[in-house]
């Protein structure tokens, strides 16, 4: 039985845990150099982890938005392309080379870059979800990403790019904005004192 007066405090947006830039560099370097997931894991996580995608986003990829060659992998986010650097092209090169899934009837001329188990769909966001919880939960490192590139460029330039909505990029400018102002205050703070 649940206590009638129970109450559940309302999700406040904004107060979703990040990964700190530390943290952010040692799960990239992770994923880039384990053995515990797959080529499809890593390159999925890669997507997270370095350019802040949302899995929903990620499994919905297909090879018309991916260019695997000789001397370069690139991979089409929102409305730009992006070029994988080495080591992290390796796991789209070997997900492109062995796809995985194709050995049935359910995927003879699949698309997707994520393929699922069901014929011809993509694998579902909360099974990738599930396997990449074995390294790392996928909404703090993206979070953190998000968080991260709002300090580089233009609100606009940064939402068009990775294909977000500009209020949610601005969200997140202001959270790297107010983390910037606290530093200042809390320097002037330490000049007055000192």
């Amino acid at each position: 039985m649940v206590d009638a007066e129970l109450s559940i405090a309302r999700h406040r947006r904004g107060t979703s845990p990040k990964l700190p830039k530390s943290e952010q560099d040692a799960a990239v370097e992770r994923v880039v150099h384990t053995d515990e997931l797959t080529a499809r894991d890593r390159a999925a996580a890669i997507l997270v982890i370095v350019f802040g995608q949302r899995i929903e986003d990620v499994i919905q990829l297909t090879w018309n938005d991916v260019t695997v060659a000789d001397d370069v992998v690139t991979v089409r986010l929102g409305k730009t392309e992006f070029a994988l650097p080495s080591p992290l092209d390796e796991p789209m090169r070997q997900l492109a080379a062995a796809p995985g899934n194709d050995l049935t009837a359910s995927h003879p001329n699949s698309n997707w870059v994520f393929r699922g188990y069901s014929p011809g769909r993509h694998i579902h966001g909360s099974s990738l979800r599930s396997r990449l919880k074995t390294v790392f939960s996928t909404r703090a490192p993206r979070l953190g990403t998000l968080h991260e590139l709002t300090k580089l460029g233009p609100v606009p330039i940064i939402a068009d790019a990775l294909g977000y909505h500009p209020s949610t990029i601005e969200h997140h400018a202001i959270g790297s904005a107010s983390t910037y102002a606290e530093y200042i205050a809390a320097a002037r703070e330490l000049k007055q004192t000192s």
